[in-house]
């Protein structure tokens, strides 16, 4: 590979090729359709918070594009892998699979529903969770029982896995759908930053008995905050969103509720963003994928690793990202490139190295540790001027 001092500087120049010579952030937002005017309606309705229109409008477009026969919003996408993994029926004390190799939010959701982390290493190419490593791990450390299967070395009930999407390209997730269905373990898909991926032609989140996504103002699409439930089961579906609207029983002005709740309802004002941008969405991800190919094209010219979907499938180029060769290339990059106003950012630092998660179980996460310390994400915001007018 050609030095990485030569490779910072001609990244710099060619990003502002691109997105001119202001400051280049990694993800802006972008408001060029009927967000202003949705506000306003909203605004002039005098619905504001969790009750109005653009929610369960915004809900109806998300749900009608996954494929998915429900959506139920919430504040944001950590609330709604919070709901979702308890509806699952894990447990306090209980074990959930996931990833070391993710943002905060897939762990904070497993401890808010009183369980433990376990961590799994994910696959080199997708950057998710590993199906072979899931296999081999509960093949030596897990025992089917009557009552569910649990972790020998612990001795507590695995009752959930939550794979996770890295920066929007599809994991493995039709295998590890099987491994879970095989090992009575309910499966909670982290699609928070995927919306616009694909495994096939079906969507990512729709694999699981329940999904998330995620409108964080750094996402595909945003509602400045925001997540989103899925599921195609009706039970599940009216149970979210009553848990999620502070499990109040409907009544003209009675105050009943008969569970504990939470309030994680998605205001109007935000879903009223989302609506807007929801009519953007496939000239986003077509402009998104215009600029990945300009991406590819240049690091290809200077042998760096540019990821791609693995098997053809879709994917959204939510963060466009690379693999550099070493820990020391990964750091003189991001200095340098953040020096000059371009921002790139590095992969995650590893949630088993976070004191919260020190002392949770894990696999060695072999392949977590050598992506830790390689995988830069480069500017990936719709460029200025380049959608449909």
């Amino acid at each position: 590979m050609a030095k990485i001092d030569t490779i910072s500087r001609e990244m710099v120049t060619f990003a502002r090729g691109i997105f001119g010579d202001d400051f280049i952030p990694l993800h802006q937002p972008i408001f060029e359709g009927n967000e202003r005017d949705y506000l306003i309606d909203c605004i002039d309705s005098n619905f504001v918070s969790s009750v109005g229109q653009k929610v369960t409008e915004f809900e109806d477009k998300v749900a009608e594009f996954l494929g998915s026969k429900y959506a139920i919003a919430t504040v944001n996408g950590t609330s709604a892998l919070h709901v979702a993994i308890e509806l699952a029926g894990v447990r306090p004390g209980d074990e959930v699979i996931s990833q070391a190799l993710t943002f905060i939010a897939t762990c904070n959701a497993i401890n808010y529903a009183g369980a433990n982390p376990v961590f799994i290493d994910v696959d080199l190419d997708t950057m998710g969770l590993s199906p072979k490593a899931l296999q081999n791990y509960l093949n030596k450390n897990a025992e089917k029982r009557i009552d569910g299967t649990f972790n020998k070395i612990s001795g507590k009930k695995i009752s959930g896995c939550v794979p996770m999407h890295t920066f929007g390209f599809s994991c493995r997730i039709k295998e590890i759908a099987e491994i879970c269905k095989n090992w009575d373990i309910a499966l909670i898909e982290d699609a928070a930053e995927s919306l616009g991926s694909y495994v096939g032609n079906q969507h990512t989140g729709t694999f699981a008995l329940l999904g998330t996504l995620s409108f964080n103002g750094n996402k595909v699409i945003t509602t400045g905050g925001g997540g989103m439930i899925v599921t195609d089961n009706t039970d599940l579906a009216k149970r979210a969103k009553h848990i999620t609207t502070t499990a109040k029983i409907p009544h003209a002005y009675d105050f009943i509720h008969d569970a504990i709740g939470y309030n994680y309802r998605l205001p109007n004002l935000n879903a009223a963003l989302g609506c807007a941008q929801m009519e953007l969405l496939e000239d986003f991800l077509t402009v998104k994928s215009d600029l990945a190919n300009q991406w590819k094209s240049f690091f290809s010219d200077r042998d760096v690793i540019f990821v791609e979907s693995i098997d053809n499938n879709k994917v959204n180029h939510w963060l466009n990202t690379i693999i550099l060769d070493s820990k020391q290339d990964r750091d003189e990059f991001l200095k340098f490139t953040n020096e000059n106003n371009v921002m790139t950012r590095p992969i995650w630092t590893l949630m088993s190295r976070l004191p919260m998660f020190k002392d949770c179980l894990t696999d060695g996460l072999e392949n977590s540790l050598w992506l830790e310390d390689r995988v830069v994400n480069i500017p990936s915001s719709v460029p200025p001027g380049s959608l449909k007018k």
